[in-house]
């Protein structure tokens, strides 16, 4: 149920023959309504798709302000917000978020325009974190930047032609880290504004990383600094 997002889940249709007792069991005990429909309704509600008998009807994702994230992160000595520019691939935005829940990231910082918003796939590879991980849509990142520079947070920008190593970054202190597109990396324009830039060295024969697994090592290595 958690890769459903049983915060979200209104009300669940199950085709007549439905017989997996267990889980309606699991929707009975969240109080879940459910709905006993024919097999020909649940084809019109998942637009023809693969259902297995059971459809779910869920909420729209939730957005938070950025006054909201920063509000919820002044209990924190040292704050962590992830900043992403541009990222195009949903299955590296849910892994992202995926890490972020499990590392206890305050929250992530993704572009109105240009950038994969939350939508199903992104919710199905984040097994569940979509719900629990808040994510602030913004309009313009270099505003954004400045509001958490105002708010005492240090910037950190992933570049690959960075001189300074990630293990570098001094971590006792509120941090905002900014990872770019999978093609193109952070923009020139929010490098500039970033107080620390700062590379994972290469020792193989490939010069770069997904992005979901540089903010693994980045997010991991931040943490155990603290």
């Amino acid at each position: 149920m958690s890769s459903l997002g049983e915060n979200r889940v209104e009300k669940v249709f199950i085709d007549v023959r439905f017989s997996d007792q267990e889980i309606i069991k699991k929707l009975s005990a969240k109080r879940i309504l459910i709905e006993k429909v024919s097999t020909v309704k649940l084809d019109e509600l998942s637009n023809q798709g693969l259902h297995q008998g059971i459809v779910a009807s869920v909420l729209d994702f939730r957005y938070y302000s950025l006054e909201e994230i920063l509000g919820a992160s002044k209990g924190k000595k040292f704050p962590l917000l992830i900043i992403l520019d541009s990222l195009k691939d949903p299955h590296n935005l849910g892994a992202v978020l995926r890490t972020c829940d499990a590392f206890g990231v305050d929250g992530v910082i993704i572009k109105k325009h240009g950038q994969v918003p939350l939508n199903a796939t992104v919710a199905k590879v984040s097994t569940g974190a979509i719900d629990y991980v808040k994510v602030c849509e913004a309009t313009n990142l270099s505003i954004v930047i400045q509001k958490l520079k105002d708010n005492g947070f240090w910037i950190v920008a992933s570049d690959s032609q960075a001189q300074m190593s990630y293990e570098q970054i001094d971590a006792q202190r509120p941090l905002a880290l900014i990872l770019g597109s999978e093609g193109e990396g952070v923009s020139g324009l929010l490098v500039k504004r970033s107080d620390y830039i700062i590379k994972i060295p290469m020792l193989g024969h490939v010069n770069s990383l997904n992005v979901s697994v540089a903010a693994g090592i980045l997010i991991a290595s931040i943490i155990a600094k603290r």
